[in-house]
């Protein structure tokens, strides 16, 4: 028989998985929407700090320029205004060749990119399987 009392006792199997599932769902809708605006947060602070890095390395390249010119400017005291700005050039040429030449041997150094270790070591262990532990002397 039911009464007030029997109805407020524990829900049955049903209620309850029900019940769980129900709260796992809405757990799993949290997480996701708390992914999403961590997400959200982070690739705004991304795009705001390269944007800010880019503006740097623009005056950067300002300021290298700027120093050049005072080089220059410098130089031009004590001799003819053309032959401090060839001076410069000429400096600012030798530093331009040096860093392409150990750029071009870092790039053959480095190519092609294929890891021709681990490609060896792939070979030498598929052959080893396919001896199957058989000496082949």
């Amino acid at each position: 028989m039911h009464t007030h009392e029997t109805e407020r006792e524990t829900p049955g199997l049903g209620q309850t998985a029900k019940s769980v599932a129900e709260h796992a769902s809405a757990l799993a809708r949290l997480e996701m929407e708390l992914a999403a605006l961590e997400l959200k947060r982070k690739v705004s602070s991304l795009g705001l700090g390269i944007g800010l890095a880019l503006g740097a390395a623009v005056f950067l390249l300002f300021t290298l320029g700027f120093a050049l010119a005072t080089a220059a400017a410098g130089i031009a005291t004590a001799t003819p205004t053309w032959v401090a700005l060839l001076i410069v050039t000429a400096l600012v040429a030798v530093v331009t060749a040096v860093l392409g030449l150990l750029g071009m041997r870092s790039i053959k150094k480095g190519t092609p990119p294929v890891p021709e270790q681990a490609l060896l070591e792939a070979k030498l262990t598929t052959e080893a399987l396919k001896a199957d532990g058989h000496d082949n002397v």
